[in-house]
């Protein structure tokens, strides 16, 4: 009797934990407690586009006290990325999220197909094969430019009709890194948000090949305003060209437009405002995912084409810093306000008006503006790639 009853207990037992995992299957999630995540950085700290990064993971451990466990590599050259993914794995990670622009984490995620890479702000290349595991994403920064070109173009405005430049010294200034579209596609969006309110504004574009010198940067934004530029914006990764507005602010009368961190306090009498990357809606989302058990593209909000998630002010991914009131002209946080409502709400359509742009590297290439162009359609990563005539002069 005894083996009947010892049976028909083993039995009950292997019908209960059947039925358990059927309710698991059908509830679809598999929830974890705790998280390790990595975070590979290109600089540190000290270079505003990672600190820009890095206050992604401050606030992903401010969202989950005691439930993630962080683990950091800095100043990792993105040619010897593969190392430090390696080690961030061996530790347990089971999310490595980087700046870097490396194709390694293509290469770890096809080794390690139980992690989940993520990669911010680079583009894998035309017909490149990546795993499910491997994920892209960057904002659309296109948007920040836009709105903070606004600003820049009522200060231009103010001191025109104040007679303090003449409409012809309306110049802009602009230091890129490369000719490619990321940076191009930005500096037509701040130029065209700045003759948006000051038609006369032309622009003049140096790029320092690179992404991260100060010396460079700073040199090229110092031989900007000796031509005459009164705005300076750029699309780099130092403080370079603040501190170049703030030294020449005592002769010159020039203003500063940033990007990735507020530099008001590094150029006070010249710095306007800054775009930024909000990477924490990203982050924070993917893991989630990961400790609810989901997808990551279906937890992060914004746009998603595969693996690859973009997203502008609609979902928080672009913000703006503080503007600068003491320099600012009266209503500007006002209009400022209005653009950001309409940008969020898709009532802008930034690439639109009466330009025709050419393809720097093939002069037969041309777009015409008239009709309108959109920016990030249907991928992560910008695709405008042409310099418009007449209003934009790229010097060598």
């Amino acid at each position: 009797m005894k083996r009947v009853y010892i049976t028909t207990f083993l039995t009950a037992l292997l019908l209960l934990a059947v039925f358990s995992g059927v309710l698991t299957a059908w509830d679809g999630s598999h929830r974890v407690d705790t998280l390790k995540v990595g975070f590979i950085y290109k600089n540190d700290e000290s270079t505003p586009y990672t600190y820009n990064f890095m206050l992604a993971q401050e606030a992903l451990e401010r969202e989950y006290p005691g439930r993630v466990q962080v683990y950091t590599r800095s100043n990792v050259p993105d040619e010897e990325t593969m190392e430090p993914l390696r080690e961030l794995v061996r530790a347990g990670c089971a999310v490595i999220f980087t700046n870097n622009n490396s194709s390694d984490l293509i290469e770890a995620a096809r080794e390690y197909p139980d992690v989940e890479f993520c990669q911010g702000a680079f583009a894998a290349g035309e017909g490149v094969q990546t795993p499910e595991n491997y994920h892209t994403f960057y904002s659309a920064i296109y948007e920040g430019r836009y709105a903070t070109g606004v600003v820049a173009g009522l200060k231009l405005r103010d001191l025109i009709d104040a007679k303090v430049i003449a409409p012809d010294e309306a110049l802009v200034g602009y230091l890129g890194s490369f000719a490619n579209p990321d940076v191009i596609s930005g500096y037509t969006a701040f130029l065209l948000g700045v003759r948006s309110v000051a038609p006369e504004a032309v622009m003049r574009v140096r790029y320092t090949g690179t992404w991260n010198s100060y010396s460079r940067e700073k040199a090229g934004a110092a031989q900007l305003i000796e031509e005459g530029c009164v705005i300076i914006a750029h699309h780099t990764d130092t403080i370079g060209p603040a501190v170049a507005c703030e030294e020449a602010a005592a002769s010159k009368r020039v203003f500063h437009v940033g990007y990735h961190e507020s530099m008001t306090d590094i150029a006070p009498s010249t710095s306007l405002l800054s775009a930024r990357t909000n990477w924490a809606v990203y982050v924070i989302g993917a893991v989630e995912a990961l400790l609810e058990g989901g997808q990551i593209e279906r937890h992060v909000p914004g746009q998603a084409q595969g693996n690859g998630m973009w997203a502008g002010f609609d979902h928080g991914w672009v913000e703006l810093t503080e503007l600068n009131r003491q320099i600012a002209p009266e209503g500007t946080q006002e209009k400022l306000d209005q653009v950001i409502d309409a940008l969020r709400k898709g009532h802008i359509d930034v690439f639109r008006g009466d330009y025709i742009g050419v393809d720097p590297q093939d002069p037969s290439d041309t777009v015409d503006l008239s009709s309108g162009y959109r920016e990030n359609a249907d991928s992560p990563w910008p695709s405008f790639h042409w310099v418009l005539k007449d209003v934009i002069t790229v010097e060598e």
